[in-house]
This record gives C-alpha cells, structure tokens and sequence, in this order.
C-alpha cells in the first residue's frame, strides 16, 4: 500500500535491495523469503520485540536522490505481487517525468506530492463513519489478523508489549485484546509462540504477584493456566480484559455482543495510539462506575466530572471532592470515602446560577430545587462551561416531559413468576401505590440484583460465590466446616432472593429491606455474616446439614424488632423449639449495629469486583451443566463417546457464537433464546454447517462438498426451520462416521432423494412426475400425501408457536422429545426408488469422494464397473415394467433374461474411454457381464413399479451443466478423474435395442422411466471389495475436532516449533 513519504537516513540496515533505478528502490527485509540464517533470526526477533512493521510488510520501495544521502519510504507490501504491482506503476508513470527535473528538491517535493495525492485519492471513498483510528493502530490491526487469520469483522481493542511464562521462561512478544479474543505472539531466535483464547473459554481471571511470577495477570480456561507479566501499565491492561471478559459472559447469558457507543461525544482528535473501541470501553467503564457509585439507572450514560467543593453552612467547611454530571442528575462524592454523598435530580432543580466569588467561596456555584434547598459548590475551573452545559440538560429535560408527557420509561423486568419475587412485590406493595412499587421492582431488578430473577438465577449465584469468599476471610475456622455440611448453598440463596423476607419475622425483614434500598447488597451480605458469627459455636458442633439449618432457622425466626407495634408472627421453626428454654430473642437493630461493627469494611467498588470474578465461574459451570445436559439427551446408540460428543458440542457451540461476533443478522443470533431447553439454545444455520461438514465429514469430496453439505442440511432440518441444533447435527455425523456399509450407504442414498434435495429440484420433479406419469400407483400416491400431509401439520404447528404471544414451555419439548423416541424401524424396503437424474448425481458424489483416496484408482475402476452393472439393471427393469400384463415374479422365463452380448462385443470396451487405455478396465466389464444374468432376478422383484424417486427430477444448472449429453444407455467412465466428466468419457450400451423413444433420448434428455432400488445398489457395491474397505474404513473424528478446533480458533492454542529462517 502507498505510505505518506517519511524519512529513512539508514536504508540499508536489515533490508536488501532487489531492484533499483535513479529515483526508487525496491528492497526486502533480510531473513524475509529465501532463507535468512542467522541474520534472518536476528532480524525476525528485533522485529517482534520492537514492534516492526517489517512483520506484516517485508517489502518497501523508496524515494532517492542521486546527490542525497536522505531516502523517504512511498510504498510498503506484504507479497512480492503486491510490491511488484506499485513499483510498476512508478516506472510507467513517473520515470519519464522526473527525468525533466534540474533540480532534485523539486524531484522529491513532487514525488512526496504525487505520493500524497494517491493516497487521498484512496482513501475518499473509505471513510469510516465513525472515529478514524490513528495509523501506528491500523498497522498493528492488520499484524493481528494476518497473524492469527482474524476476519475483517474482528476489531482490535488495544495491544501491549508483555512476557509469556511458557513454562519457567519468559517470552517477551506482544498481546493483542480483540473484542472476543485474547491473542499473543512472540518469536524470539527461532522460537515461535502463537496464543488464541476466546473471552468465552475464560474461567479465571486475576491480578496476583508471586516469587515466580512478579505481578502477572493469569487467564484460565478449562485446559490450561497462562501468565502474562512485564506490563508497563498492568492496571490498565488488566481493567480492560476484566471488560472483555465481562461482555461475553453477558454475550452468553443473554445473546448482546458488544456494540460501539454511537452516543459518546467525538473527541476533536483522535487518540495517538487509542482505537475507538478502546475509547468506548473506557467511557463504558466510567459509567458502570458512576452508576454503581450512585446507583442509578442502567440507561444512565455520564457527561463529564470535575474537581470542586461541596460548602456546607452548617459548619462553614469545604467538602473536597468531585461532580459528575449526567444528562439526568448532578452528583457529588468526597474524596474521603463515605463522608458525603450528594445526588439532585434535574428535574427538581430551578436555577443554575454563578454566585459572587469571594474569599470563603472562590468561583462558586449555587443550585437551587424545588423544595427550597440551595447548594454551593465551589472551587470551579471552568464554572461558565459547567453553568452551560446544565442549563442544556435542563432545557433537554422540559421539552423531553412535554413531548412524553403520556409515555414512561420501558422496563426490562422478566415475567414475576419465581416465588422469591412475589415476596418482595407483594412487600413493596404494602408500602407504596402500584407506580411506586413498580418502579421500586425496576430499580431492584436493573441494578440493586442483576441477573436475580431471571431462569437461572445467575446474580443470585454470583452473590452466592461473594458470600462464601467473605466466610473465608472473616469466619475461617467456620467457612470449612460449612462447605462440608453444604450448608452456604442451602441458605445463601433463600436470604439473597427475598432479602430475608422468607426466613424472618416480616417487621425485622423490612428493617433489612429499608437499609438495603439505602445501601446496596453489602447489608444483606454484612447481615449474614452477622448471623453466622453469632451462631458460630453451635455451628462448628453441628454433625449434618439439618441440625446447622435448623440453628439457623430458630435464630431467625426469633429476631424480632422491639420498636414495631404490631405483634410478632412466629415461624416454623420457632414452633418447633426442642428443649426447655426457648430461644434468645435477637433485636434486629442490635444484629444490624453489629453487622456495621464486625464487616464494615465490605465496600462497593470491592463487592464488584468479587461480582465480575465470581460471574465467570458461576456462568461457565452453567455453560458446564447445559453441556453436560445436552449430551445425556443424545440417545446412547449414537456411536460416539462422552468424550467426543463434548468436543463436538463445543466445535458447534462455538459456530453458532460466530454468528454473535462476525454476524449478528444470521438467524441463529435472532433465534437464540437462553430461556428455551439447553438442546433448543444452540443451533446454526446452513452456512455454518457448511463449514462443520467440509471440516469434519469422514467423506472429503473437494469442490462437491458444499453442495453435500447443503443436502446433509435439508435431510437433518426436519422441522423446515432452516436451522439445526446438536442433537440433529451429531446424528447426521453419526450416519457417516459408526454403523456398517448399508448403514452409511443408507445415508448417500437418502442424499439424493427428497427432501435432500432443494425445493426448485423438488419442484420441478414434481412437474415432471405429472407429465410423464399420469397414472401412478394408489400407494405411492398415498404415500406421497401423508408425507406432505405430515409436513403440512408441522408448518401448521410452527405457524401457530410464531403467532403465540409466549414460547412453547417445556412440555411441547417433552412430547416432541417423546414421539422422537418411538422411531418406527424403516427397512431397505420401504426406501423409494431412485430415477436416473438422481442416480446420476450419486455417481458424482462417490467419484468425488474418491479423489483424495490413497486407492483412488482402484476406487474410479470399481465405482465405474458398479455404474455400468447398475444402468443396465435400470434398463431391464424398465422393460419389465413396461410390458403390459407381466407380473413382476416372472423373471425366472428366457423372454425375461436380459439379451446375452454379441461375442465380438467386448463388454471392457464399453468402460474403456477412447483415448485412455486402462488395462483393468477389461477384467472388471468381464466380471459385470457375468453378474447380469444373476442380477436379473432382483431386478424383475424391483422393477414391478416406479418408486417415488421414478420420475425425472431436474437438478439445478450448476450441478447439470456438465452432463448435458449424458442418456439412458450411458455408462460412468473408469478413467474420469472428476465428476465433471461424467458425460465426455461415456459410450451407449444395449445398442441392438431401438425405438423411437431410445432415439430421443439418446440425444441428450434423461430417461424418466428408468429406475433402480437401493437393494440393487448395494447388491452391486458389495461386489467390489475395494468398495467394501473404503466404507467400512474407520476414522477418527478427535483428529478431525482438533484440526477445526486450531483452523478456526475455537479454543485456546499454543505453538512452540523451531524456524530455520523468519516466516513471512
């Protein structure tokens, strides 16, 4: 690509020059291409470790001068072909031109013109919308993709320099952080190290520092453990894959991927080495921040913040600290953490007004609200902009509620349905009117409990994790005998989710639920640590889990609250007091005052943290039982192993997640619902099954494949929703992988038939099934409409779930899983019959089955001779079938027998093309031609009537284009290499038949009263040995799984090999 001239004063260090005329050099990085040596190591190392952009463009032209010593970089390339294109374009564009020049500054000062001029030229047409990221970012983008073969769709959030721990040594490389992958580089003397970790896979994540790894980040997945250190900002790059990682553990528990913030204000200029990704994270951060500190609402998105003081009257101090300005609120906090806390919603302020600077209040700002309240607040840098920029928001505000005055906010909150949150509703609404409760819901709901009271409770668990964390660091002698009674798991979650409203007197509850509203989360957690600690010898003396929850439940049911007036209900376990004292009563602003006294170190920023460590432990053990789930369902004949089924159903997993990173308009992101039965939430569509099946079908079939892969797809779609999910998936890998010869015979055959087929194929069979066959058998017929019929109630039925209002529950699952469970045992009888065109396409798909078979030509012989038996057997039944009043059984009668050969009539002749002498081919026509006498009883059993695949059924173009020429008297080639070349290396057999209609057809159409059974297939395959060895061949598909796993980056991998020289 062209660059904007810059100045080289050493040109020929590390670079060799190819090319050269008086005004440019082409040159190539040393160690680049042909070898390197040593040279080429040393060269290859610095590039890595000092971040050249030799790695991705190892080829430069530049701009000189004969009298100057000063060389400017025009042109950079990453292949030969490239570099060869720009330095073509310079000899027949400028050569000429610059020769007129007398002076060689005005050379240079035109050529860095010119240089300039194409590059503006290029790049008009390509402005991005948004944000211009700078150049040093782009060229380090471009080195990750090329590097790791990232897509286009695959942005760069930012890169650091860092080490490797590969074992006890460092690897000094670079660190790239995308927006769904962790990736690492490093070649040092040789040594490669390529990383790829999907955020996804990630299970651990954490800042330490140890003797052995001096303040390193570590990064779990589930097969190994990896440390980065030598940061030289560590903070930052830790913040920033903490947020990463947070967003796809977002991405899988409610299907949102990242998205860039379009709102954010564009800064003036862009960021020297900052990406507009990196920006948007960074102010996504900066308003998790706000909201958490505030708590406000999630849509609530920060303008700004400042250094000021906050004056209060009271006692004629200044409060240092900082405001935060949002389009909705003003806020204020201390520096000194709790000492004040200020929030003004805009809407209850009047005036904004610059107050009379003084020696007490320098640059002061005052505020005044509805209610008659006047805030100071002083010590303002740029007061005038402040004033301005909040009397916008408050302007924005009153034309806001004029023009919604009959609208409200839509809230995300999910149907009530848990028990837990009725609870807490039917609390909320003793206290306030239906608006307020509601609106109290939304705020419990958004921010208060993330993620509680959704299908898998996944805040409730985080929370879970939290309190157990916090046993271990306040009550450590009692956190081990806890997690062996399983005590915490038993009751964390009924105190989380109706905030000890179903465990306590309901007048002590709301005291909890009063100071939660105030304080967040880390009162329920002080509160239960209280309780624990309070009950902790009793509990180090319980034998099992009853007698330490029975503790608990009399410990809480008789905390009461001695300032209530009405009387206390008493609870079960109250009821169920053993012994003769009756329990201690507790108050509960006594509990609460010692909960403040013991754990009042808890702070919310820390709670967070704890939130986003315990998350991606809490939803990859999720992801672990969903997993786990999904192959129990998977019938046990299925043929593979536990082991190769979690594999698979991680390949397919991660599919179905492209879909979420590199195209969010596929069906499969639309689709997936995380409340539906594991089996239903994962499934992909017929592009990405398409890149599954090229990659893990036993059955290669080159350029054929994708068009075996979208027959594969239509036969396993059997809802017609033109998507799959892994159970359907691992039963078509199944069929090709376990079972005998027929069993993988039964699926090729099933390949070429209906509904295989596309719907124009279909469609135009069926046409010609009308026009050919009018009088039809009344079985087939029959056949043929309970199978559309059944198709017919299924389209009904999917109809009627896309109308409901609601998604089906789980017994539609239950019943759909229960009739897929009665599956009716089909014979190779009760498979239709296949007609020529079919037939024909079936030969195409073996020939290319066979191309990359170390017996290929064995296997061309083989499937020639089966080809040429199977036609004539075609034929002979054709005529049985036309013969009026034949009865199909006698075919044991001479008038029967197919016509015997002339014998100057070499049957190897049929096989052998003109210009290919194949001596086998000779010995296999021998070995059909005595087969056709014996053969011709099964054929007389089979060729009583037309099957449903009889009639013509034309395929699309590009599967017919080259088999124009190709009749019914047509035998398949031995020596054709490919498929395509079916119809040039055919020659007519059965010549001594002739008619009219033999005419026609030989002309080119296809004969559409031919057919044949799969019994005849098989019978003939099983014949050729060769056949046999190559179905029943074994192969492994782990080999397959971890070929697909390292081309598509699906998990974590590492490479450590030695180089000769540096690679390009």
């Amino acid at each position: 690509m062209w660059l904007c001239p810059e100045e080289v004063l050493v040109a020929n260090a590390l670079w060799v020059t190819e090319r050269a005329n008086p005004f440019f050099v082409l040159q190539r990085r040393r160690g680049h291409g042909r070898g390197g040596g040593l040279t080429g190591l040393l060269v290859g190392t610095l590039d890595v470790v000092l971040d050249s952009s030799a790695r991705v463009a190892p080829y430069r032209i530049l701009h000189q001068t004969q009298d100057s010593q000063v060389y400017w970089t025009v042109a950079c390339g990453s292949s030969r072909k490239e570099i060869t294109k720009h330095w073509e374009w310079l000899e027949n564009n400028l050569l000429q031109t610059l020769s007129i020049f007398d002076n060689e500054e005005d050379i240079t000062t035109f050529v860095k013109g010119k240089i300039h001029g194409i590059i503006a030229e290029e790049n008009k047409n390509l402005q991005p919308q948004g944000d211009e990221d700078p150049g040093k970012f782009k060229e380090a983008e471009l080195k990750m993709r090329k590097q790791f073969g990232m897509p286009e769709g695959e942005k760069l959030v930012n890169y650091y320099s860092c080490s490797y721990w590969k074992g006890h040594v460092p690897r000094q490389g670079w660190l790239y952080l995308t927006v769904n992958h962790l990736c690492f580089y490093s070649f040092l003397l040789g040594k490669e190290v390529s990383l790829v970790v999907q955020w996804v896979d990630v299970t651990r994540l954490e800042k330490n520092a140890t003797l052995l790894f001096p303040e390193s980040i570590r990064v779990d997945t589930r097969n190994q453990e990896l440390f980065f250190s030598m940061f030289l900002n560590i903070g930052e790059t830790f913040k920033l894959m903490e947020q990463l990682a947070n967003l796809a553990m977002r991405q899988l528990m409610d299907n949102e991927g990242f998205l860039e913030d379009k709102v954010l204000p564009r800064p003036a200029r862009p960021h020297k080495n900052i990406s507009a990704l990196k920006r948007d994270l960074d102010a996504q951060a900066k308003n998790e921040y706000y909201r958490a500190r505030f708590r406000l609402p999630r849509d609530e998105r920060l303008d700004g913040h400042t250094s000021c003081t906050l004056w209060t009257p009271f006692n004629k101090l200044h409060i240092p600290g900082q405001m935060f300005i949002s389009s909705n609120y003003i806020c204020f906090a201390s520096k000194e953490e709790d000492v004040c806390h200020l929030i003004i919603p805009l809407r209850e302020v009047t005036i904004v007004e610059k107050a009379d600077s003084s020696s007490v209040l320098p640059s002061p700002l005052s505020i005044s609200t509805k209610n008659k309240m006047t805030f100071l607040f002083a010590n303002l840098r740029d007061r005038d902009f402040l004033v301005q920029r909040i009397s916008d928001f408050l302007q924005k505000m009153s034309s806001k509620q004029t023009g919604d005055s009959g609208t409200g906010r839509k809230a995300s909150i999910v149907d009530p349905a848990s028990e837990a949150m009725n609870i807490v509703t039917s609390v909320l609404l003793l206290y306030g009117s239906e608006e307020e409760a509601f609106w109290l819901l939304v705020a419990l709901c958004e921010r208060m409990l993330p993620d509680y009271y959704n299908t898998r409770v996944v805040g409730a668990l985080v929370d879970q994790g939290i309190f157990e964390e916090l046993t271990r660091d306040f009550l450590p002698q009692l956190s081990e005998k806890m997690q062996d009674l399983g005590v915490i798991a038993s009751i964390s979650l009924s105190w989380f989710l109706t905030l000890f409203l179903s465990v306590m007197p309901f007048e002590s509850a709301v005291v909890i639920v009063d100071c939660f509203f105030y304080e967040g989360i880390k009162v329920v957690l002080q509160v239960a640590l209280a309780v624990l600690d309070a009950n902790m010898e009793q509990l180090l003396g319980c034998s099992d889990e009853g007698e330490a929850m029975t503790i608990l439940g009399r410990y809480l049911d008789n905390v009461v609250n001695k300032q209530s007036v009405s009387p206390p209900v008493p609870h079960l376990h109250a009821l169920l007091t053993s012994g003769d004292d009756p329990p201690e009563e507790v108050d509960i602003f006594d509990l609460l005052k010692v909960s403040y006294e013991k754990f009042s170190s808890l702070r919310a920023y820390d709670i967070e943290q704890m939130r986003f460590k315990q998350r991606l432990k809490v939803i990859q053990s999720l992801e672990d039982t969903a997993k786990r789930s999904v192959v129990r369902a998977i019938p046990g004949d299925i043929g593979f192993s536990v082991e190769e089924l979690e594999d698979l159903y991680m390949v397919f997993k991660a599919k179905h997640l492209e879909s979420q990173y590199w195209g969010s308009s596929r069906p499969t992101a639309v689709h997936r619902d995380p409340s539906l039965p594991y089996l239903e939430q994962y499934r992909i569509d017929a592009s990405q099954f398409q890149g599954l099946f090229a990659s893990l079908t036993p059955w290669p079939c080159g350029a054929h494949t994708p068009v075996l892969a979208g027959r594969m797809f239509r036969f396993l779609d059997q809802n017609k929703d033109s998507l799959i999910n892994f159970k359907e998936f691992v039963t078509g890998m199944s069929r090709m992988y376990h079972g005998d010869l027929t069993d993988k015979l039964k699926v090729l055959y099933r390949l070429h038939l209906p509904p295989a087929l596309s719907p124009e194929e279909a469609e135009s069979a069926l046409e010609a099934t009308h026009y050919f066959i009018e009088d039809s058998s009344s079985e087939e017929a029959l056949l043929q409409e309970e199978q559309e019929g059944a198709g017919n109630e299924d389209f009904q039925e999917k109809r009627g779930e896309e109308k409901g209002t609601s998604p089906p529950g789980y017994w539609h699952y239950l019943q759909m899983w229960a009739k897929e469970k009665e599956v009716q045992k089909e014979t190779i009888k009760d498979f239709p019959k296949m007609n020529q065109e079919q037939f024909i396409e079936l030969c195409k798909t073996l020939y290319n089955m066979f191309s990359e078979d170390s017996m290929e030509q064995d296997l061309y012989h083989a499937i020639a001779t089966v080809a040429s038996l199977l036609l004539r057997l075609g034929e002979v039944g054709k005529r049985f079938s036309a013969q009026p009043g034949r009865k199909p059984r006698d075919s044991t009668s001479e008038e029967d027998q197919p016509p015997a050969p002339n014998p100057p009539h070499d049957p190897a002749q049929e096989l052998q093309p003109p210009a290919v002498g194949y001596p086998q081919a000779k010995a296999g026509g021998d070995t059909q031609l005595r087969r056709v006498p014996q053969e011709s009883q099964v054929v007389g059993k089979g060729g009583g009537g037309e099957g449903l695949g009889s009639p013509s059924e034309h395929l699309s173009d590009d599967e017919t284009k080259d088999d124009i020429s190709m009749s019914s008297y047509s035998v398949v080639s031995v020596g054709s290499l490919q498929c395509e070349d079916l119809a040039d290396d055919t020659v007519p057999v059965g010549r001594e038949v002739s008619s009219p209609l033999a005419t026609t057809r030989s002309g080119g159409s296809v004969d559409t009263d031919w057919s044949i059974s799969f019994e005849q297939i098989l019978a003939s395959i099983l014949t050729e040995s060769v056949l046999v060895n190559f179905f029943e061949k074994k192969v492994d598909i782990g080999l397959k799984i971890k070929a697909q796993k390292k081309v598509e980056r699906q998990f974590s991998t590492s490479s450590d090999h030695e180089h000769s020289g540096v690679s390009g």
